[in-house]
């Protein structure tokens, strides 16, 4: 049996000699692995639809476990995100949380344009880290994590300088946070704004947001941490991404 499939390449594994195995997260079965045979080859067939963020249509054959790729046509090479080291990071990053966050042959057209558009908003210059925390916003309403930004945890108040506790799952006001709670993380006003924004918010809809470093530093913690409490992942790529921070590379592009 054939299926044809719209997809984007989430990861490669290199398979023998000459093959690839593809990790492919498609808008029609969801996520799908696809024996490419002989893709490591530079005249091969399949060398342009066998690479990391490729976007394109599938033909494989359908098994009773891994498909083998028949055909693919190139849609999108997003070239100009592999050329650049922090866009790369960033899209890497994305692909594994989608890859580790969703289960094989499990359709949802929404986290396929989603990560499609993604990389077009990085292709044509949109600021990487806000895409991410937008992606991880969505990604954990995947793990069924629903943190609250509307209001206190507590006492419901909307108006008040928070605070942001992975415990109890979102704002606590002053008068409400307890000392003893060590998951507490400072949320700036503009963090709050930001936090609010990207919950309600959707890829498609991302416009050019200017955000201050510092916003970005604790909407990057608070978004790590809320991944790692409901996920329990702590994704390689994403140490990748703590490193080209730390040497300050990101940060040659924020005003």
């Amino acid at each position: 049996m054939i299926g044809k499939a719209e997809g984007i390449v989430v990861r490669t594994t290199d398979y023998g000699e000459a093959n690839k195995i593809l990790t492919v997260y498609t808008r029609e079965a969801g996520k799908i692995s696809l024996m490419a045979r002989g893709a490591k080859k530079s005249k091969s067939r399949f060398t342009a639809v066998s690479q990391l963020f490729t976007y394109g249509y599938f033909l494989y054959q359908i098994g009773s476990g891994m498909g083998s790729l028949q055909q693919g046509d190139l849609l999108n090479s997003f070239r100009a995100i592999r050329g650049d080291l922090v866009k790369t990071a960033y899209a890497v990053y994305l692909a594994e949380l989608l890859d580790r966050l969703t289960e094989d042959k499990e359709p949802n057209q929404y986290l396929f344009e989603m990560m499609l558009y993604a990389l077009k908003w990085m292709e044509e210059g949109k600021d990487p880290e806000i895409i991410a925390r937008l992606f991880e916003m969505k990604m954990l309403y995947v793990t069924g994590c629903r943190p609250q930004f509307h209001a206190c945890m507590n006492c419901g108040t909307k108006d008040a300088p928070f605070f942001v506790s992975i415990q109890e799952g979102g704002f606590i006001c002053q008068s409400c946070q307890r000392e003893d709670d060590p998951s507490l993380i400072v949320a700036s006003p503009g963090t709050v704004k930001i936090l609010r924004l990207l919950q309600q918010m959707n890829m498609p809809q991302l416009g050019n947001v200017r955000v201050k470093l510092e916003t970005k530093r604790q909407l990057r913690r608070i978004l790590y941490a809320f991944l790692e409490d409901c996920t329990g992942l702590y994704l390689k790529s994403r140490r990748f991404l703590d490193q080209i921070d730390q040497l300050g590379f990101a940060d040659q592009n924020i005003e």
